[in-house]
């Protein structure tokens, strides 16, 4: 790069993922990988890319497990990636071949949805490109949808939502839009949120208290979301007062934490904070030991990566007629 240049200037460092120079360039540093929908010879999990909005050329990536019937009913799972907002895809092999894995091993249909991300599209951009995304899937309810394999196989009584890291985050937030904006004939029985991204102004638990971490983990955030009003935003913390957690519209949910990940304290918090809201649902947490964020998509044929596969699936599955 040439440092003559003042345009080569970086203005915003945040590595490993990304820097953002004077110009205005964007220059993410991984998650940049992308993979094409095929179907996958160890899962014999079909995929393919279908447009979920024109307007903004946004896809979403179909997995179907095999010897699926042309008419067995599935349940239906929504999952928004991670990366911060800022990297990765719906398309990228890590989530390739986790959304593979992840319906073979619970036979059930997934539409993984690719969203804008920032700082060109800063938040909430993300929430309603997820929305959109949402709002498509459920045009399917009727059997009459633009997608074959959504009318054919996809129950509608049976559906999901799920994230890591930002896309459980995202996941938490469709779930209470869902309570606000109700689809006939679109029940989201639980949200499976993974390592959430939730944050916010005073420490919980043993998170870190140094004054110098928690302003770049608000400046992280701030950057994402320009029109924030802080780490108490219920974008980033959904236990602020005032927050909605009691119209979270499902009737389960499933939070992982990893002991050695950051944002493990805040995932033990939000557990809690559920079972106090008065939302009516049941609400269960499981603690990887020994593991970081997001270890299962680094180390996915690791013995808690396997444990973890295993509990969303019985999860998904529980209320199987």
């Amino acid at each position: 790069m040439d440092s003559t240049n003042p345009s080569s200037e970086v203005a915003h460092d945040f590595s490993p993922l990304l820097k953002v120079h004077k110009d205005g360039k964007v220059e993410r540093l991984m998650g940049i990988d992308i993979v094409p929908p095929s179907l996958d010879p160890k899962t014999n999990v079909d995929s393919k890319d279908v447009v979920y909005s024109p307007e903004h050329n946004l896809s979403a990536r179909l997995y179907l497990p095999k010897n699926t019937n042309q008419n067995q009913k599935l349940p239906l799972l929504v999952y928004f990636h991670g990366g911060g907002f800022f990297i990765e895809t719906a398309f990228s092999p890590t989530y390739h071949n986790y959304l593979n894995d992840l319906v073979s091993e619970a036979n059930i249909i997934a539409v993984s949805v690719d969203y804008r991300r920032a700082p060109e599209h800063p938040l909430p951009i993300a929430y309603e490109d997820s929305w959109d995304a949402v709002k498509w899937v459920a045009s399917h309810v009727d059997g009459n949808g633009p997608e074959d394999w959504l009318n054919r196989n996809a129950d509608f009584e049976r559906v999901f939502y799920s994230g890591d890291s930002a896309g459980a985050n995202i996941a938490h937030h469709m779930a209470i839009r869902n309570s606000r904006e109700i689809i006939d004939g679109f029940n989201v029985v639980g949200i499976v949120l993974i390592h959430p991204y939730f944050w916010g102004v005073e420490p919980v638990g043993s998170e870190p208290t140094d004054v110098k971490i928690r302003a770049g983990t608000e400046r992280f955030w701030r950057f994402a979301c320009p029109s924030t009003s802080g780490l108490d935003d219920p974008w980033v913390n959904p236990c602020a007062d005032g927050s909605s957690l009691a119209s979270l519209g499902c009737a389960r949910v499933l939070v992982f934490a990893a002991e050695k990940d950051f944002l493990c304290p805040r995932g033990w918090f939000y557990y809690e904070k559920l079972k106090e809201s008065g939302w009516g649902g049941h609400v269960e947490i499981v603690e990887s030991k020994g593991e970081q964020h997001v270890f299962h998509l680094l180390n996915p044929t690791c013995e808690n990566a396997g444990s973890m596969l295993k509990k969303i699936c019985s999860f998904f599955n529980q209320d199987k007629p």
